[in-house]
């Protein structure tokens, strides 16, 4: 039985400034749309929890993970080219972690099932892209890097069968990494 559902609350809190200067907006669960709160993000505090943030509405764009910790000028710690727009609170999870990757779209081609972190597909499976994934279990970071480097992008337990019709296109996936408690 997956505990996803047991999760502790995350809280993060953005400021319209650097340096946490300005108005500020408290958040404890995802936020589609932060423009209706501030006219601009340039810094945040995690009190508690992890999350993805974007750089677009509708959790879409560019994502960033977060985890407890203060970014008093994140867009130039990250490499951020433009504000936070959207916030997703990601759920703690414990319990076994399970995803298989597809070298292909629509779960075609070479698969693996992974339940530990991998840092290069290409040295571990001889797979040179993931094109779609099956998370059964936990909360995952994909990257389109080896040794977890890159742009990122967060997996929630679900069938994911073209990483290209989610906007990813282009995007070649070479590392995954589980997000545990530790954050």
């Amino acid at each position: 039985m997956s505990n996803t559902g047991m999760n502790m609350r995350g809280k993060i809190i953005f400021y319209e400034e650097k340096n946490f200067q300005g108005r500020s907006y408290e958040c404890m669960n995802d936020c589609s749309d932060m423009t209706s709160y501030l006219s601009r993000c340039q810094s945040c505090r995690v009190e508690s929890g992890c999350f993805m943030v974007y750089d677009r509405n509708n959790y879409m764009g560019n994502q960033y993970f977060m985890r407890r910790g203060e970014y008093s000028d994140y867009m130039s710690m990250m490499g951020m080219r433009d504000c936070i727009k959207s916030c997703r609170m990601i759920p703690m999870h414990r319990g076994q972690y399970r995803m298989r990757i597809y070298e292909r779209e629509n779960f075609g081609g070479q698969m693996h099932e992974m339940m530990e972190d991998c840092d290069n597909i290409m040295d571990r499976y001889r797979m040179n892209d993931c094109q779609s994934c099956n998370v059964m279990d936990g909360h995952w970071l994909m990257y389109d890097q080896a040794n977890y480097r890159g742009r990122m992008m967060y997996m929630r337990p679900g069938e994911y069968r073209s990483f290209r019709d989610m906007g990813m296109s282009g995007m070649k996936f070479m590392s995954m990494r589980r997000i545990t408690d530790s954050c």
